[in-house]
């Protein structure tokens, strides 16, 4: 098939190169007002062309919205007003209610798949792209009864071909739960970045003492704030309740060690480590 992406960066890159390797695609344009990630895309064969909205829209039969999920959600509306009756639309946002909720009334609500490839890196751009990427990876599928049975049918070709394991569920349900496992674990990120950066000065010795732990613990914190953002700003609601939360257990942390009570500091981190048992 053809397709056409819309944000030829690390998401967008990466699932073109599988759907090339796997043979899906047998044409991919790129659409990206970042004409840097363009002239990337077509030197790494990312993409086969460069096309603006109207022609990749016209000649795709898949189109694939890989951008930052506010974008997402302002030009959803736009693509489905371009495409026909046979034509399916995709987007890969880390939210989904807001984006599903923008078309909800669209007449051509029923060609467009909301999904999520649960995979991400701190880099950015086409450079980053990897193909195999998503392999073992969940894909969630939201509002499937929503969608014309060959439209689904095509993104869960999509989904089998990138590897990954597919999961149903419905938009609030996915935001919540991406709020627990990912969106959180953005925040911390960023915050202990910033604590480190606020107490320690010197630059090298962070670079010299940084061990193993540290650098997993704050790897997320190179993520980009122009994607992250709109996820937070989007999913403002579930990222409260579960930050509050988290702050809570860090206040927890914070009493035990400052009245020396080291019995419950102990038992804080044993109920922590079933986590073992859920993360294999």
């Amino acid at each position: 098939m053809k397709i056409s992406i819309i944000g030829v960066g690390l998401i967008g890159g990466s699932m073109a190169l599988k759907l090339r390797q796997k043979n899906i695609a047998s044409f991919i344009y790129g659409i990206d007002h970042n004409k840097q990630h363009i002239s990337d895309a077509l030197e790494l064969k990312i993409i086969d062309a460069e096309a603006d909205l109207e022609q990749g829209v016209k000649y795709a039969d898949l189109i694939i919205l890989a951008i930052p999920v506010d974008a997402a959600r302002k030009l959803l509306p736009n693509v489905l007003d371009l495409i026909s009756d046979h034509q399916t639309v995709m987007d890969a946002g880390s939210t989904k209610a807001g984006i599903v909720g923008a078309v909800k009334d669209h007449p051509k609500r029923s060609r467009f798949v909301a999904f999520h490839p649960m995979w991400g890196t701190e880099n950015n751009g086409p450079k980053s792209a990897i193909a195999d990427s998503f392999a073992g990876k969940a894909g969630v599928i939201c509002n499937k009864e929503e969608s014309a049975d060959d439209a689904l049918e095509t993104v869960e070709k999509i989904v089998n071909a990138l590897d990954m394991h597919m999961i149903y569920m419905n938009a609030e349900d996915h935001d919540i739960h991406t709020a627990y496992i990912s969106h959180i674990s953005h925040i911390t990120s960023y915050a202990l970045a910033n604590t480190v950066l606020e107490k320690e000065r010197e630059e090298e010795t962070i670079f010299q003492l940084a061990s193993s732990g540290f650098s997993s613990t704050v790897r997320l914190a190179k993520s980009h704030p122009e994607m992250w953002v709109p996820i937070f700003k989007q999913n403002k609601e579930n990222v409260l309740d579960v930050l509050n939360e988290h702050i809570s257990q860090l206040r927890k942390f914070k009493s035990a060690l400052e009245k020396e009570n080291y019995e419950y500091l102990e038992e804080l981190i044993t109920n922590a480590n079933r986590i073992r048992g859920i993360l294999r």
